[in-house]
């Protein structure tokens, strides 16, 4: 068989690369793109660049995307003309202006303003004893009569609730006494307060009803009264002992 010898091959021999190299490379490319922004900032500007463009720089100018040049004087026109239109207006250096504030006069209030305050009171929850009759109204019922029914039963037993002969309370002694002369008087001494018309001690007679809080009885004349005192006491006359006391003539 016969063999036929291959030979290598060998790459020319070339200056080896350095940084200096890459460096100049590298500033060459970036003058293409130096070289459309200046064409651009001169146009813009209404110069003329020229100065020498490189051959990539100027290559450009058929590309699709070149910039176009712009006409400044046609953008500024209206501006221009408005400002040639405009009014003038002038103000002279020596003008001034004023303003004329008004006169106040302050006069002393002839009538002072007088403040009246008004206390107002809470109203007592109690009810407020009738006004004295100046000309009290005659008995319905003769006084005399009143005492001697009320005097027959002297000595009976005072008995709380009691309304009979058997015993009595205050109440009960006055309402059964009354009621023995056809006059039906409230069962409890807080209502007898309301059953007939507030006199004064000078205008009551025997037979009236002398009321003190809790407590009721018949008026004898004089400082003297008739009622049931209290539990262990029985039915008496004695002398008024109550400080205050109201005296009711029963209205029938």
């Amino acid at each position: 068989m016969t063999s036929t010898p291959s030979r290598a091959r060998h790459r020319a021999a070339r200056r080896p690369l350095t940084s200096l190299d890459d460096l100049a490379s590298a500033a060459t490319g970036s003058l293409a793109v130096v070289g459309r922004r200046s064409a651009v900032v001169a146009a813009a500007g209404g110069m003329v660049l020229s100065a020498a463009m490189p051959a990539a720089a100027a290559s450009s100018e058929s590309r699709a995307d070149a910039v176009p040049s712009v006409d400044t004087t046609a953008l500024t026109a209206p501006v221009r003309e408005a400002l040639s239109t405009s009014p003038v207006v002038a103000v002279p250096k020596d003008v001034s202006w004023d303003f004329e504030s008004p006169k106040i006069e302050v006069k002393e209030n002839p009538k002072p303003v007088v403040v009246v305050r008004r206390t107002v009171t809470a109203r007592s929850a109690t009810r407020a004893p009738a006004p004295v009759a100046n000309n009290p109204i005659p008995q319905t019922v003769n006084g005399n009569a009143v005492l001697e029914i009320a005097s027959r039963y002297v000595g009976v037993p005072y008995v709380y609730g009691g309304a009979s002969p058997s015993g009595f309370d205050c109440s009960g002694f006055t309402s059964y006494v009354y009621a023995q002369l056809g006059i039906s008087l409230p069962r409890s001494s807080s209502a007898q307060r309301y059953a007939g018309q507030v006199i004064s001690r000078a205008d009551a007679k025997p037979g009236d009803l002398i009321w003190s809080p809790g407590h009721v009885a018949i008026y004898a004349g004089g400082n003297m009264q008739i009622d049931a005192p209290r539990p262990g006491k029985t039915i008496q006359f004695r002398a008024i002992w109550q400080s205050a006391p109201v005296f009711i003539r029963v209205t029938g």
